[in-house]
């Protein structure tokens, strides 16, 4: 089973395009609008047109279809397309799924898309609403009658355990918040840009649920972001420098739940970023002082730190001070928190700057950027390397 086994994928495909829409609180236009958008500058970015491509990768909560997105965006005929579960868990998964499409032949140019009007139109925020019966929901039906309704609420259990077990201060996750908007402030695109905070400010914001303040819970985006995937052999004669998959996996752990794992056998790490990263490791033969720039998903800030103590750059309950000591430069972008919620479609386009050289705030000789992508569910992460 690849689980015990490196695998093979590694070096054969590589990310050669990316494009997103603006990000805001109101696009004015459909999502299906924002999704084409998005892929016509992916497809611009790499130096390809509609009909170069023959697959397409999305989410399983994306509202605009394969077929549809392709005949809006003059795509013509498709070999490949697929569609990944559990939300943000997705986003590393969808350029895995590309680089298997181009490493086995099925396809030739994939591009991963993800579009959505998740502040004007559906926000995920919100919680539970309204929900057909599934297998899925039963699991949620636990938790729903005590009052976690919200993703903050479902977090929020494993973040107090976090603090309780460790002996820590809800202040210790501000650390996150500060670097993601000290980016942030730094970057155009950001929809914080120049909108720094510190510690004090993320203190002095309003509890959303204990122990998670509003500094601790990234933001509501409309916004689409697109990325173009190709073989390594054909990205060498496209005009900018490729992002070789230099790894990437997918996890699920033991006794996993979406966001209510309240069951397993301890609430303080993610074990499905574990098996994320035990495979990246062991496939692309890297450990973590081997990587120049972290792209963490953040769509709270308890998870970044169980993240890089996942990942060992760091033991049990000292992400915080880790993430202090900048030790590792983190979501340079400004991460979900800072840039924009694009279930983190975004971080990999700014994996793929830093091994370009492009980003606004470029880490000196970047040559490989660990992605993650949404924990607390099955989740997914990329290795992105120079070279090809």
């Amino acid at each position: 089973m690849s689980i015990r086994r490196p695998d093979t994928l590694g070096g054969k495909a590589a990310v050669v395009g990316i494009g997103a829409t603006e990000f805001s609180k109101n696009s004015g236009r459909s999502e299906l609008k924002l999704a084409v958008e998005a892929v016509g500058a992916a497809l611009d970015d790499a130096g390809l047109t509609p009909a170069d491509v023959d697959g397409l990768v999305t989410f399983t909560m994306d509202t605009s279809p394969e077929i549809t997105v392709a005949q809006a965006a003059g795509i013509g005929e498709l070999s490949f397309f697929s569609r990944i579960h559990y939300g943000g868990g997705a986003a590393c998964a969808t350029v895995q799924q590309a680089a298997l499409a181009v490493a086995s032949g099925v396809a030739d140019v994939v591009v991963c898309y993800r579009a959505f009007n998740e502040r004007s139109g559906r926000r995920f925020g919100s919680g539970v609403q309204r929900r057909e019966p599934t297998a899925e929901g039963a699991a949620l039906g636990w938790n729903l009658p005590a009052g976690l309704l919200t993703p903050a609420s479902w977090v929020a259990m494993a973040a107090q355990r976090y603090l309780h077990t460790y002996g820590l201060e809800p202040e210790v996750f501000g650390q996150v918040a500060v670097v993601d908007r000290r980016h942030a402030a730094r970057n155009p695109a950001a929809y914080f840009h120049g909108q720094p905070i510190t510690l004090a400010d993320h203190a002095a914001s309003r509890w959303i649920v204990e122990p998670l303040r509003l500094l601790d819970c990234c933001q509501e985006t409309d916004g689409g972001q697109a990325l173009v995937v190709t073989s390594v052999e054909r990205a060498r004669d496209l005009p900018r420098p490729p992002a070789v998959v230099v790894a990437a996996a997918q996890g699920a752990g033991r006794s996993q739940e979406q966001m209510t794992s309240f069951y397993r056998d301890g609430l303080t790490g993610l074990p499905e970023t574990g098996v994320v990263a035990r495979q990246l490791w062991r496939s692309s033969g890297l450990a973590p002082a081997d990587i120049d720039v972290g792209i963490l998903y953040d769509h709270f800030t308890p998870f970044v730190l169980m993240q890089l103590e996942e990942f060992g750059f760091c033991g049990p309950g000292e992400g915080g001070a880790f993430v202090a000591a900048d030790a590792l430069p983190l979501n340079t972008h400004g991460g979900q928190l800072g840039e924009a919620y694009l279930h983190g479609m975004n971080g990999i386009a700014e994996a793929v700057r830093q091994i370009r050289g492009t980003s606004v705030n470029q880490v000196a000789g970047a040559a490989r950027s660990l992605v993650t992508a949404g924990t607390g569910v099955p989740t997914s992460g990329l290795i992105l390397g120079a070279g090809g």
